[in-house]
């Protein structure tokens, strides 16, 4: 018993940390910048909200970190930093730093916790992305009006409100979230999201040519290529015209934007930076070595002001080779996953981050800063969204366009199946698969991010993992007024409300039995199934049980908590006949199937809430 308890609390601690505090933690980090007063707290937002809880995840789980290690990513990394440890060996520092054993670990939990994120809850990836752009463009725009406000010739925006003080590092964030808004730009298919998008791509673009940075147009000019070369859709010829005229208005409008600060001692400390590294080209100078480069005029900096080389300086040859890997696997894993939209996103921050690195940066591992943006949180990202996908809680199947001729050739000689106000929702085809509608709702809701078909075939593909029968996703669809559909090949069998209806009393209830111990395996795996009712759940031709109409589901990390047992069962209580069948006639039966798989105390709760309900009010 206290086993099971022990059990119960571990997994509500899992549910508790990868469902609610690791999204926050992910939304501080990509936004914090923009309103802390400095970088310290964001440090501790990340330490306290993603890091740590993430490393109490996998320690609750050790299975997860062997599923993590399966990933290259995450494999090429762990060498990365093990390598880079291991250069302390020949440190010139006699006691180095013991912050710089944390660091590696700090990094390698960003990309175990957007792996675990991703693969368990994957629906609030794009809103906490569109949240942390929204505060970014709100913020960017405080700061430009109060940068024209008070502009003087020469000057250069830092950052204004929050830990940005650089006009450098300030433009590697507004040029990550102009990535971002012209990802959506270039993607999205809904007129309204493309009126907030096309303003924000503006807004943060002026932003980055405000700084005066020439590194992130540079960067911003490699994504733009990259992106529309992944997407390739008609808005690809949209952007390289853009992009052409773009640069046409700079060298015209804002030429000194390029030729006034040369090359800004690039070539210079390039070259110093070269002859340093020749001295250890093999196993480098090691990760804490200290690198200062004089310019003349005595002014010194301590960075090669391009991520490559100092790699080669820190780590030399031998750390460079996981490193180059993880670049060139990351951008290739992408290229061949691109029918997953958020493959596209991700690529393009990091080629974005590739081509800003070019010119800027150093440091090798670092804590959370400006550089992030630029390398490990567009690495993670990949490596969460292969994780993801790898374990099949993200979608490799491509949504299609479909333009109404063709949708009607579909749809010709279909019956309905069932039917609303606006229509048709379900119709069997001709060739007898079934055809499933989700009409359009409003922009703002959680559909705009994760479409219902899209859902629909993820749960599906999710719970055939589980080995629980579902239906095979055939083709996904984008119709031309906003709305989504999906084809798929239905169960063969009858409803579990039909099949019992056709059955007397004895073998009704031999049937209810087996479907508690089937409810009860579903709570076990984690299966939240909202609309569950026995209009939803399929007795086969084989006599298996399987699920239909599954777009209102969750599949949560843990065996379901007694609270969401209680409310799955409150929702059969609506239905009056399966109240009578379930909860009244056979509800013994019922009971006694649901306890040859769940624990006493799981049984116990849900026969405390059918008792509840059926309690006389006074």
């Amino acid at each position: 018993m206290h086993s099971k308890r022990l059990t119960y609390g571990s997994n509500r601690v899992f549910d508790f940390l990868c469902l609610w505090i690791l999204p926050i933690g992910l939304l501080l980090l990509l936004s914090a910048l923009f309103f802390v007063s400095n970088r310290n707290i964001l440090h501790k937002f990340y330490y306290g909200l993603f890091s740590a809880p993430t490393l109490i995840l996998l320690c609750l789980r050790p299975t997860e970190l062997k599923q993590i290690l399966r990933e290259p990513l995450a494999i090429a990394f762990a060498v990365f930093s093990a390598w880079a440890l291991i250069s302390l060996l020949w440190s010139p520092e006699h006691h180095p730093d013991t912050d710089l054993f944390k660091r590696p670990l700090h990094t390698f939990m960003l990309f175990a916790g957007c792996g675990l994120l991703l693969h368990y809850r994957n629906e609030l990836f794009k809103p906490i992305f569109f949240s942390a752009a929204v505060i970014a463009l709100v913020i960017s725009t405080i700061n430009l009006v109060a940068f024209v406000q008070g502009f003087k010739p020469g000057m250069r925006m830092i950052g204004g409100h929050g830990a940005l003080d650089n006009p450098l590092l300030s433009s590697h964030l507004f040029g990550f979230f102009c990535v971002y808004w012209l990802y959506i730009c270039a993607t999205s298919k809904r007129l309204q999201v493309l009126w907030f998008a096309a303003p924000a791509l503006a807004i943060m673009l002026a932003a980055v040519l405000a700084t005066g940075s020439r590194t992130p147009l540079v960067a911003l000019v490699l994504a733009i290529l990259w992106l529309s070369f992944t997407a390739r859709n008609h808005r690809s010829a949209l952007m390289i015209a853009g992009l052409v005229l773009g640069a046409v208005g700079i060298a015209l409008l804002f030429p000194e934007q390029i030729t006034q600060r040369g090359s800004s001692f690039r070539f210079e400390l390039w070259g110093m930076s070269l002859q340093r590294i020749a001295d250890h080209p093999w196993i480098g100078h090691s990760y804490d070595s200290k690198l200062y480069l004089t310019l003349e005029g005595g002014k010194q900096l301590r960075e090669p002001h391009s991520f490559a080389l100092g790699v080669l300086y820190y780590v030399g040859i031998i750390g460079f080779i996981p490193w180059i890997f993880m670049l060139g696997w990351a951008l290739y894993k992408s290229f061949t996953l691109r029918a997953q939209p958020l493959f596209i996103l991700a690529s393009s921050l990091l080629v974005y981050g590739i081509g800003a690195g070019l010119t800027e940066g150093g440091g090798i591992l670092s804590r959370p800063k400006e550089h992030w943006f630029l390398l490990w949180i567009p690495l993670a990202l990949i490596a969460g969204l292969s994780f993801a996908l790898r374990r099949r809680s993200l979608l490799r199947m491509p949504v299609q366009s479909i333009k109404p001729q063709a949708f009607e050739q579909l749809c010709r000689n279909a019956h309905v199946i069932e039917a609303d106000g606006l229509g048709p929702k379900v119709l069997r085809l001709e060739d007898g698969s079934f055809l499933k509608i989700f009409r359009t709702r409003r922009w703002y809701t959680s559909g705009s991010f994760n479409p219902y078909s899209e859902r629909f075939a993820s749960n599906s593909e999710r719970l055939r993992t589980l080995g629980v029968p579902s239906p095979e996703i055939l083709n996904l669809y984008r119709l031309k007024d906003g709305s989504s559909a999906v084809t798929y090949q239905p169960l063969p069998g009858l409803t579990l409300r039909q099949a019992l209806q056709s059955l007397d009393s004895s073998l009704r209830e031999a049937l209810i039995e087996r479907f508690g111990r089937f409810m009860a395996q579903l709570h076990e795996r984690g299966v939240y199934f909202r609309s569950l009712h026995l209009g939803n759940v399929l007795l086969m031709d084989d006599g298996e049980f399987g699920l239909i109409d599954l777009a209102d589901m969750r599949i949560l990390p843990s065996a379901l908590s007694n609270t969401l047992r209680q409310r799955n069962l409150r929702h059969m209580q609506r239905y009056p006949q399966d109240r009578n069948w379930l909860f009244e006639s056979h509800f013994e039966h019922l009971a006694k199937g649901y306890a040859s798989v769940a624990s006493p105390r799981a049984t116990a709760k849900i026969r405390e809430q059918v008792l509840t309900f059926s309690r006389p009010t006074a």
